[in-house]
């Protein structure tokens, strides 16, 4: 699947953390104690990782049901269900038509799936030496697949997987659990 957006690999900017803040606040008000936690991941999380200047939310919640209590705040808003996301361990929004670009990933407390994206975030942060490697991946991927995104995505498996075995392996040496909800 080819989309007409540029796949574009940023250095880091210490904007990416001002913006989550903002958007949290607003989906925090929006959601109140229905989220559990609201998170800032993905690359734009962790300091000094080039990315797509793309902001990922992570929004944890101990039930989807009823469904309307998290699309009818979240649309309110701004953000618009896409409700024929194929990956059923979350529940997807995006920005409106015209605004800024955000992935907001809404997963099930204490899941698997809400678990790995707060793993890697955390291990990223403090295993500088992760990055360059990653970062030169992601560059690679973007160049050849400059408008298709399945592509670059499907190419940054093998390596996430990698990077998510050392985090594994780190988080049961240290016994890590994940900090304090970022919002």
């Amino acid at each position: 699947m080819t989309s007409n957006e540029l796949i574009v690999i940023c250095d880091w900017s210490a904007e990416w953390a001002e913006k989550f803040r903002t958007k949290a606040a607003v989906i925090r008000e929006a959601l109140g104690t229905h989220a559990k936690r609201i998170d800032h991941i993905g690359s734009t999380a962790i300091r000094g990782l080039a990315a797509k200047p793309i902001i990922d939310i992570q929004v944890s919640v101990a039930a989807f049901d009823p469904l309307d209590s998290l699309v009818e705040p979240l649309k309110a808003i701004g953000y618009v269900w896409r409700s024929a996301n194929s990956e059923l361990t979350k529940q997807y929004f995006r920005e409106s038509p015209g605004q800024e670009r955000t992935h907001i990933h809404v997963r099930r407390l204490g899941s698997w799936h809400e678990q790995w994206p707060l793993l890697f975030r955390d291990y990223m942060r403090l295993h500088v030496e992760e990055h360059e490697p990653y970062v030169d991946l992601k560059r690679s991927l973007a160049a050849q697949f400059q408008n298709d995104r399945a592509a670059y995505t499907t190419g940054k498996e093998d390596h996430l997987w990698q990077i998510i075995r050392r985090a594994d392996r780190w988080a049961a040496a240290t016994g890590w659990t994940p900090v304090v909800s970022d919002a």
